[in-house]
């Protein structure tokens, strides 16, 4: 039944007063959450100066807030339908912000991973809640998927911004304050977004329960870090028996949700095909993305010697492709089909990241801003598309746990590609070949090369950075081949999963 206290439009569609005014607020927590993971990349090479963190504590330090994120999203998604997504917005953001201060002046490598650990459970509240009040506040779908474009494309946006505003700050101030930016954006976020944003939730929501969150959490870490352990260092017995706790607590986490007459999340979701294929497509492409872009701006730095301004800019182009293609992927999808736009999408960004594969030390930017350019058209196109399937394929009540299941895919890809790509790239680097008298630090991480090469004479420093540089981008091509694979597979799948999936053109009546 149409309100007759709002205004509709000619076919009965609720429109609410001010939408596009609480889209600006809801897009800078996205902006928020884009910047903190690209000015990391960034920072990187100078927390590995400043902390001196062996390999494995840097990989942690890229990944636990994934790892954390990735264990709570459904958790947090499935508690703002309860409590309210609003609120769970403003309270993550706020924290968001203080936890951000204390990574910014983390003193040694394990109060840094802590400290991303402690951002990752602020982080987990803010994704899933921007999505579910987008679900809630658009309701001619149209609109909705021009509101989860600009959704995307500022998160595409915040990527560019995140290199830049960082890579000045790097050039001008200590690492630290790469973090300390999160700060303005939290203030205008909370105080705006307290009088602009409207109240959503369930109505009927139940209980929330613990132990369904505790089960996802063991289960998320147990599993990703098993991964993460035996593809950098191989099988042991302790990382099998994490793994298969995480398993079994993964297990219980199902079965617990198909009994519980308001389950933390809806399992009937994944019967839709659509549904589960938008899914696994966010999860493949973003696996075989992430350890690339994890590594690309210590390429630009200590392989090619760009400063940290320079390196910002050199990335410029693929958030400038995802603005662009997110902001049309709606329409492309309506045109064409979804799955036409999905694969084709993600085939491009496949093929990108094969002509990766001949990257050298020296290899002219033109090849570089190409590929980065596709990278970001087919990911914005891809990425925009499945977030408007995932969501019109469930109802408003359930918008906060489904918006989550999409964020747990990204964030799980993120994990799983920084642990697997990213031990690609660290198991290469670590058998280069340095000269008589390379410290065993050079062999922890290309940071701590360049760094051990400053107290060797000239002639040594100079022909062992050589070695560790060139064993470096040896990595980092095999782990563009194999993000290549996954991105071409992706592809294949979305074609079959998404067969005769449409967006919808009707209107949907609030």
């Amino acid at each position: 039944m149409t309100s007759t206290l709002r205004p509709a439009d000619a076919n009965g569609a609720v429109k609410r007063p001010g939408r596009w005014l609480a889209l600006s607020v809801l897009v800078l927590a996205v902006l928020l959450v884009a910047v903190d993971a690209t000015v990391l990349g960034l920072a990187t090479p100078y927390i590995s100066e400043d902390l001196a963190p062996s390999g494995t504590q840097l990989l942690w330090i890229g990944d636990v807030y994934s790892f954390v994120i990735a264990g709570l999203l459904v958790s947090m998604g499935s508690l703002g339908d309860r409590i309210g997504r609003k609120r769970i917005l403003l309270i993550g953001a706020t924290a968001f912000g203080a936890i951000s201060v204390l990574n910014a002046y983390a003193t040694t490598p394990e109060l840094m991973i802590v400290a991303r650990a402690l951002l990752g459970v602020a982080g987990a509240t803010l994704m899933p809640a921007t999505l579910a009040l987008i679900r809630n506040l658009f309701h001619d779908p149209r609109e909705r998927s021009l509101a989860v474009g600009i959704w995307g494309a500022t998160a595409s946006a915040g990527t560019a911004v995140g290199p830049i505003a960082g890579g000045f700050l790097l050039e001008h101030f200590w690492w630290g304050s790469v973090f300390l930016i999160n700060l303005p954006v939290m203030a205008v976020l909370v105080l705006v977004g307290i009088k602009l944003l409207p109240e959503s939730r369930n109505p009927q929501p139940g209980p929330w329960d613990l132990s369904s969150v505790a089960l996802s959490l063991i289960g998320m870490v147990g599993v990703v870090y098993a991964v993460k352990e035996t593809a950098a260092h191989g099988f042991a017995w302790p990382t099998l028996a994490a793994g298969l706790a995480g398993a079994a607590a993964l297990y219980g986490f199902v079965r617990r949700q198909l009994t519980l007459p308001t389950p933390l999340l809806d399992m009937r979701l994944f019967r839709s095909r659509g549904f589960s294929g938008a899914v696994l497509a966010d999860l493949l492409t973003i696996l075989g993305l992430s350890g690339l872009v994890f590594f690309l701006s210590q390429y630009l730095q200590l392989v090619q010697g760009r400063r940290p301004f320079e390196a910002g800019l050199a990335e410029l182009p693929a958030a400038i492709g995802a603005v662009v293609a997110g902001l049309i992927a709606g329409r492309a999808a309506r045109r064409f089909s979804v799955r036409a736009v999905v694969s084709g999408g993600l085939a491009a960004v496949g093929l990108a990241l094969a002509a990766l594969t001949v990257l050298g030390q020296s290899t002219g930017y033109p090849l570089l801003g190409a590929a980065l350019l596709v990278v970001g058209v087919g990911a914005g196109f891809s990425f925009t598309v499945t977030a408007d399937v995932i969501l019109s394929s469930v109802p408003k009540e359930q918008a906060g746990a489904a918006s989550a299941v999409s964020e747990t895919a990204y964030e799980l890809g993120a994990a799983l590609g920084i642990a697997l790509l990213g031990s690609i790239v660290t198991g290469v680097y670590r058998d280069f070949t340095g000269p008589a008298g390379t410290p065993a630090a050079a062999h922890e991480s290309l940071g701590g090369a360049v760094e051990a090469a400053a107290d060797l004479p000239a002639g040594t420093a100079a022909a062992m950075l050589d070695a560790a540089r060139q064993s470096f981008v040896d990595g980092l091509t095999l782990a563009a081949g194999v993000g290549a694979a996954v991105l071409l597979a992706a592809a294949v799948a979305a074609w079959f999963l998404l067969r005769g999936q449409r967006l919808e053109d009707g209107v949907e009546h609030g």
